[in-house]
């Protein structure tokens, strides 16, 4: 009880939200008995970015069990590295996904107004001790690629333009990894590039023969 007195507003809001879930998914319905006794069989690995704005299941509509989600800074995928240094998260998830789970799809979901980009394009990779600069230069070929396409335009632009070209790095970078590899070319794994324009409430799917983002007419 002193641990429940002590808690915020918001961490009391979170428990009335898990009070819903489990009367909808346990003593309604039997979605869970389900996913716990035949295990998860996700079709579709989605990278997407912490923002909070930006969650995937919501955005999607997507059921429990339906989506295998990694989340971080940016919705980076760092290219395929020795697993025997450092520690590989993102790298980690999408091994499991792609070799254990065997996903069909996988999906890079960048956003509008994306930190970590701005981050990116404001200079964060200059410092050395930042965590949020070192994550950031995965993509720093993408600020690159609008610096040059965009000399003189200005912030919003080229924020907008390095939110795109980000998704393209880590599309690029997934592509590094053997099992991804193998997948494509022997079960026909399916890599996609979204952009949702959370101002505009729209999406847009990457083109990779035309190098180019589409708006989806959804």
């Amino acid at each position: 009880m002193l641990l429940i007195k002590a808690m915020s507003k918001a961490i009391f809001r979170l428990l009335a939200g898990f009070r819903r879930f489990r009367e909808k998914y346990y003593e309604e319905g039997d979605t869970y008995h389900k996913l716990s006794t035949s295990g998860q069989t996700p079709k579709t690995l989605l990278i997407g970015c912490s923002d909070s704005r930006v969650d995937p299941a919501i955005l999607t509509d997507a059921s429990p069990g339906e989506l295998f989600v990694i989340r971080n800074v940016a919705s980076l995928v760092p290219p395929c590295e020795h697993s025997a240094t450092g520690f590989h998260g993102t790298s980690t998830a999408i091994e499991f996904a792609v070799t254990n789970l065997k996903v069909e799809n996988i999906i890079v979901l960048g956003h509008r107004q994306c930190g970590g980009i701005n981050a990116l394009m404001s200079g964060a990779t200059d410092d050395p001790k930042s965590f949020v600069g070192r994550w950031m230069s995965i993509a720093e070929d993408a600020r690159k690629q609008v610096m040059h396409d965009h000399p003189h335009a200005d912030h919003e632009t080229r924020w907008r333009a390095a939110e795109m070209e980000g998704i393209k790095i880590s599309i690029r970078n997934i592509r590094s990894f053997p099992f991804v590899q193998e997948a494509v070319k022997n079960r026909d794994l399916n890599i996609m590039g979204i952009y949702f324009d959370l101002e505009q409430g729209e999406l847009w799917e990457l083109d990779e023969s035309a190098n180019e983002f589409k708006k989806l007419p959804v």
